[in-house]
């Protein structure tokens, strides 16, 4: 097991220490501060150092064991960066949007990724079968849910662990993990709180090269820990994904029957409704008749 090392000089190049104003403090954060400098609270470095190995060393173990990471910032400087480490290390990310519910309600997230899934596999197709204003605008939503579930689109179950880039932003995400008591990895600046945080590492959570430094740390070790994946977790990873393979055929299967059987019943009932039709128009055909009698 090798971890990155970090020296507190990397962490002063990068801009680690710089907290916020100091009237935007959050009092909880009143231990990890080492002072106040133009009105701009310091970070202790000394503390980041040593919280960020504890946390480096927990993802490596959630890794190492089979387990997966998801990356969590809407920010606009940490999108790209949060995105291309996700991508690097085949883990999940958020970025655009944190829905209500990502965690906790997961069956119907589930159910908007399907969704997600059923457009861009209509949209490839050749002949889609609709016309153009129909697929512009399935083209607009398949855009809407891929900016909001592309990231998490082949997350099958909960992950085993969260990395979150500003607290304050994502306070959704933090609550959710907390209620499914899922450990928590987060950069925590001067005016966040770090109570229901597992593993918090005081920094900087604004600067861009501040950013770079903990995604590329977090990078390595993930590397590093696939590495060193135990046979018996692989195993075990495959036979949850085996299952959860074969519980989706059954689950396509009893869609394709429910399908079948919709159109089934939806074809007796047009069928009805011509036969209906032909009845009526032949029985006032019958009445117009017999008026006609009646009156001759």
């Amino acid at each position: 097991m090798t971890i990155p090392t970090i020296t507190i000089k990397q962490l002063l190049e990068a801009g680690v220490h710089l907290g916020h104003r100091t009237f935007r403090w959050n009092p909880k954060m009143s231990k990890y501060i080492f002072g106040s400098k133009n009105s701009i609270h310091i970070i202790d470095l000394v503390q980041t150092l040593e919280m960020a190995n504890v946390a480096l060393n927990e993802i490596h173990k959630c890794i190492s064991s089979g387990g997966k990471i998801l990356f969590v910032s809407t920010k606009k400087q940490a999108t790209e960066t949060i995105a291309n480490l996700a991508k690097a290390t085949s883990q999940y990310y958020v970025n655009h949007r944190w829905l209500g519910g990502m965690l906790t309600n997961w069956h119907t997230i589930s159910n908007s990724i399907k969704r997600l899934k059923k457009l861009t596999s209509d949209l490839k197709k050749e002949n889609t079968g609709f016309t153009k204003k129909e697929n512009l605008k399935m083209g607009i939503q398949r855009d809407k849910l891929d900016r909001s579930l592309g990231g998490i689109a082949d997350m099958k179950k909960i992950p085993n662990m969260i990395f979150i880039v500003d607290t304050n932003v994502e306070e959704l995400a933090v609550k959710e993990a907390i209620r499914l008591n899922i450990p928590i990895v987060a950069i925590v600046d001067t005016n966040s709180d770090p109570t229901g945080i597992n593993f918090p590492i005081p920094g900087n959570d604004d600067a861009r090269r501040s950013i770079n430094l903990y995604c590329e740390l977090v990078k390595q070790t993930i590397l590093d820990a696939q590495k060193n994946i135990s046979k018996s977790a692989v195993d075990e990873v495959d036979k949850k994904e085996k299952e959860g393979f074969v519980n989706k055929k059954k689950e396509t299967e009893k869609e394709e029957k429910k399908d079948n059987i919709k159109k089934e019943t939806s074809k007796k009932k047009s069928k009805l409704k011509t036969v209906k039709k032909i009845s009526k128009t032949i029985l006032s055909k019958v009445k117009s008749l017999t008026a006609k009698k009646t009156e001759k």
